[in-house]
């Protein structure tokens, strides 16, 4: 029996905070070779898979030995609970991990099962998987699942439920069994069927549960209409009744591809440095393996290049491929990726990005674990203080600066057509973020995003001045109006007795803090304006660069070209990762205040309250859009009238600006 000590409060291999998603998905806990110690599933992973990380202490001792003798754990995001446990029950089987002995000694799961080998076949929910001639459908979460969809599908398929003795019996006394009697079973022995019809309906079935085509719904329309139109009410009511149930199906069934689609779905998400890869391998309309990994790019290659790169290195070395691999975008050569497809396979292979239906679905839920993936690489990557301090130190080598950027301050602007001018500023220090340090500007009038960046440039250098004699830093000369970490706060950084606020104080000795590195977003212009306000601040010691959009430059003010980082260094990797939450930062004051402008200029309108402001703004989406609007479509909003529409149109356009009517 294994012991651990009091002190140990969890394992090192557990996720960051965060981390873990919260969708239904299934997990996998790996040992140190890669052999994988258990397959569970959950609703919620990160609920779950937080009880595995409690205090070993507090854990069950068999828990405890599985989870310390494990190395890592991974997971796989699915759209549901069915989906997660269909992939539970397949990497079970496939890597019988000992840990799962229980269940699979223990615990089965229920299926829908129709007995084929018999008479008159039946519908039976049951978990035994050895039923001669029995074709099976599922596994199902819970008994009542399945219960709930055989009620559903005999609605639309009556064929029999009763026992083999119940209907043996009923057969031998020529009386319907009490299901029969009820209107629970429609077997032969009701008298309502022969042998015959009774298994054309059953074919039917099984049919359906292969294929689940929604034209069953189109088909029972019609049939119900001609009915009603020749005033067969009676079997219009009975076919309205079977259209319910169809309806309530597909409602309430999970999309599940047909037995006999063998497919491989590639889902990919990526960015100018990283990409990856959650590659689905469907076999049997079943997902029989997952393969996830991530690949960081040399160079900013569209998507449909990507795909044409990973399918290539996805088959080979004994890996054929189905007859169908699904990808989220047709590479250009696609015919000849589909030749050389063919030619591993030894038959035609197609290549295809789904558009709609269930493989589209299932397109989708790879993207999502690609995305998982891929924002776990980077959150790994970047919380790792060794690669961290390879970052800072290759920033410092390829700028030439003295010391490594142990602070790194980012500046970003975003705006809308020029109207909502706003600037962010985060900060990072040894390579992390810092956001009780970030700040955010308002520019109330610019002429261009380099007159911006030398805006908030000019009112962030001031607080770094020199000193006066009473050792405060020396103030701007002028504060524009509205923005948001302003000098002119200072005056209100007191308390009601007329004492210095502390808490304030601490809030500007944090925006004095002295920089080591001043990023901006943008190439040469953006880096000039910078420039130009740093000699006008007459701040010393600090370096300055931009970085490019698209192609990662990163740009310097005495350079005539950019500095090229390799695409897949730490460094570059840090200067994407501080200018994204720049730009994120930014965009968000932008939005939040945007809503709040065009909320007060409604709100003040007569005859717009609180509804009709929120139904405008949902509606239009947003200021742009609104503004462009004419005075016909903003009447068509609901609740707004042409009356009330001229008044909008108006109030939005009171300075002149041109609009169309």
């Amino acid at each position: 029996m294994s012991t651990v000590p009091s002190s140990a409060e969890s394992v090192p291999y557990r996720p960051k905070k965060g981390e873990i998603p919260t969708t239904p998905g299934v997990y996998r806990f790996r040992d140190a070779e890669r052999r994988v110690l258990y397959v569970g599933k959950a609703k919620n992973l990160r609920a779950r898979l937080s009880n595995y990380f409690a205090p070993l202490r507090t854990l069950h001792e068999r828990t405890r030995r599985m989870v310390t003798t494990a190395a890592s754990v991974e997971w796989t995001v699915v759209a549901n609970e069915v989906e997660a446990l269909q992939l539970e029950f397949t990497l079970i089987n496939e890597f019988d991990p000992p840990f799962n002995v229980q269940f699979k000694d223990d615990k089965s799961y229920p299926y829908l099962a129709v007995t084929l080998a018999d008479e008159a076949p039946r519908a039976v929910v049951t978990r035994n998987r050895n039923i001669r001639g029995a074709r099976y459908f599922g596994p199902y979460p819970k008994v009542w699942a399945v219960n709930e969809t055989l009620e559903i599908l005999l609605k639309l398929f009556p064929i029999r439920t009763c026992k083999d003795s119940d209907y043996r019996r009923a057969i031998a006394s020529g009386k319907p069994c009490f299901a029969g009697q009820i209107g629970r079973c429609f077997g032969p022995c009701s008298g309502l069927v022969t042998v015959e019809e009774h298994r054309e309906n059953v074919d039917r079935f099984v049919s359906f549960m292969q294929n689940q085509d929604r034209r069953i719904i189109g088909e029972l329309t019609q049939r119900m209409r001609a009915a009603a139109a020749v005033q067969d009410y009676e079997s219009a009511a009975r076919l309205r009744d079977r259209l319910q149930a169809a309806t309530s199906f597909f409602e309430k069934s999970a999309v599940v591809l047909a037995e006999n689609v063998d497919i491989d779905v590639f889902g990919i998400d990526h960015d100018e440095l990283a990409a990856a890869v959650q590659l689905f391998i469907v076999r049997g309309g079943r997902i029989r393996g997952v393969r996830s990994w991530t690949v960081d790019k040399e160079l900013d290659v569209p998507l449909g290049e990507l795909v044409d790169s990973v399918v290539q290195n996805a088959y080979g070395d004994g890996i054929v491929p189905p007859a169908e691999v699904v990808v989220p975008e047709l590479p250009e050569d696609a015919e000849a990726v589909e030749t050389w497809l063919g030619a591993i396979a030894g038959r035609k292979v197609r290549l295809r990005a789904a558009q709609r239906g269930d493989k589209a679905a299932l397109l989708a839920t790879a993207t999502q674990n690609a995305k998982q993936t891929l924002m776990l690489y980077k959150t790994r990557r970047s919380a790792d203080f060794t690669t961290r301090s390879r970052a800072l130190e290759d920033i410092q080598e390829a700028l030439g600066m003295a010391d490594a950027p142990l602070r790194i301050e980012c500046y970003d602007v975003s705006h809308l057509s020029g109207t909502n001018i706003v600037a962010s500023m985060v900060v990072f220090e040894d390579g992390l973020p810092r956001k009780d340090e970030y700040r955010r500007f308002t520019i109330p009038n610019s002429t261009d995003d380099t007159d911006s960046i030398h805006q908030v440039l000019t009112r962030r250098l001031a607080y770094l001045k020199t000193p006066d004699a009473t050792g405060s830093p020396i103030e701007p000369d002028a504060v524009a109006p509205g923005e948001e970490s302003t000098v002119a706060a200072a005056a209100a950084e007191t308390t009601a007795h007329g004492e210095p606020d502390a808490a304030a104080s601490e809030r500007r000795k944090k925006f004095a803090y002295r920089p080591n590195l001043l990023v901006v977003d943008g190439g040469q212009p953006q880096v000039a304006a910078a420039a130009r306000a740093l000699e006008e601040s007459g701040v010393e010691g600090i370096f300055l660069c931009g970085i490019a959009k698209r192609l990662e430059e990163i740009w310097t003010p005495d350079g005539d070209f950019p500095v090229i980082l390799p695409r897949n260094s730490d460094a570059l990797f840090l200067f994407q990762r501080v200018r994204d939450e720049a730009h994120r930062f930014a965009i968000t004051h932008q939005r939040q205040r945007r809503k709040r402008d065009i909320s007060s200029v409604l709100s003040e309108i007569p005859g717009l309250g609180p509804s009709r402001v929120k139904e405008l703004l949902r509606h239009f989406g947003s200021v742009k859009q609104l503004r462009a609007a004419s005075e016909t479509s903003i009447a068509e909003v609901k609740g707004i009238g042409p009356s009330l529409a001229a008044t909008v149109h108006g109030a939005l356009h009171a300075d002149g600006a041109p609009a169309p009517r």
